[in-house]
């Protein structure tokens, strides 16, 4: 009776290890794997591929980097709950929860690629010639068509009915567009924006009621941000009807000022001067060559004015005004060989005499 009884806990305390026992195995043994693939394997593979692939190839590996670590902790998960006696319906529902985990997982390595700031954004802007304002706007495009395509992948394993689901979309999209009309617009805009390509991430914009550099683009709006440092929001529906200067694609940068002398300077001072200034603006290293224009313009009110129309080589706004200082110096360092002064506003009033002689 005592050796039955010792025969029964035996066996009932072997089947109980046994259970207990062969999942944790499994399950620390694929989350070794993980580890190890992290630390030892994946910098071999990466260094196989340096020699052998492609650099996206590299970076495709990096990229999915967490998810297959992440992988190998699930299937351990998986393999370790498969060790027990499931029923039909227990095992049915833990494969279900496998493969959608699996999508999920592929999904996540999918939008770790598809990011504004991922590994491969660098990579296809170089190898397609886009524009840096189009990677923020597509990256939003693709991440949503990955996440889409994962809900109705996990909707489809759990059985529901995702024809239905994607018919109703149809159904629901005119009502939908109809309500959200105006955001509508600011996509279509933004798309405008981009096919267009007014201006790039960084440039210097103005439009009628704002001015400052582009810091992105969005499906509804651009974001301005000021010189004193103030973030403007901008709709793109607005922004795609309105006129758009870019001043960073400037070549060069005009200057053009009128320069007032006394009347009393006599004609062949005036002429000395427009030659020096001429012949100043054309020696000048930071003064574009191609259009220098210096010419007595106008008798004003109360000066002689010469005009003065150049560029300058530099579109940098710190860079052009230390340009136009330095040429200011220059021209006040002519005036003052040529002994001629500038005239200020000034009125002369004559006053009649009308007591009789």
């Amino acid at each position: 009776m005592i050796g039955s009884i010792s025969q029964i806990v035996d066996y009932f305390s072997n089947s109980v290890l046994q259970w207990i026992a062969v999942p944790i195995s499994i399950f620390l043994v694929f989350w070794i794997l993980s580890i190890i693939f992290s630390r030892y394997l994946l910098p071999i593979m990466l260094r196989t591929i340096s020699g052998n692939g492609t650099n996206i190839d590299n970076k495709i590996f990096i990229a999915y980097e967490k998810p297959i670590r992440a992988l190998l902790f699930t299937l351990g998960v998986y393999l370790a709950l498969r060790y027990f006696p499931l029923s039909q319906a227990q095992d049915i529902f833990l494969s279900q929860c496998f493969r959608s985990i699996i999508i999920i997982i592929l999904a996540w390595g999918a939008n770790v690629m598809a990011g504004t700031d991922s590994i491969l954004s660098d990579e296809f802007k170089e190898k397609l010639k886009l524009d840096s304002i189009l990677i923020p706007f597509f990256s939003k495009i693709v991440k949503f068509i990955i996440w889409a395509m994962a809900i109705v992948l996990v909707a489809h394993e759990w059985n529901y009915d995702v024809n239905g689901f994607i018919a109703g979309l149809g159904l629901g999209g005119l009502a939908f567009a109809l309500a959200a009309k105006d955001a509508l617009a600011n996509i279509f805009g933004g798309i405008v924006i981009i096919m267009e390509k007014p201006f790039s991430i960084g440039d210097w914009v103005q439009i009628p009621d704002v001015e400052g550099i582009v810091e992105g683009i969005s499906f509804r709006s651009t974001r301005l941000r000021t010189f004193d440092q103030a973030l403007v929001i901008v709709p793109n529906s607005t922004l795609a009807n309105q006129a758009i200067t870019n001043y960073s694609r400037m070549g060069k940068r005009r200057i053009r000022f009128l320069l007032g002398i006394e009347y009393s300077t006599p004609r062949e001072k005036i002429e000395k001067c427009v030659v020096e200034i001429r012949k100043m603006l054309n020696e000048h290293p930071d003064i574009h060559p191609q259009t220098i224009l210096v010419n007595f313009e106008t008798f004003n009110e109360s000066s002689l004015d010469i005009m003065l129309y150049f560029f300058t080589n530099t579109t940098d706004w710190a860079e052009y005004l230390t340009t136009k200082e330095n040429v200011n110096f220059r021209i006040m360092d002519i005036l003052e060989r040529e002994n001629v002064s500038v005239a200020f506003p000034s009125r002369t009033i004559y006053i009649e005499n009308t007591k009789a002689k």
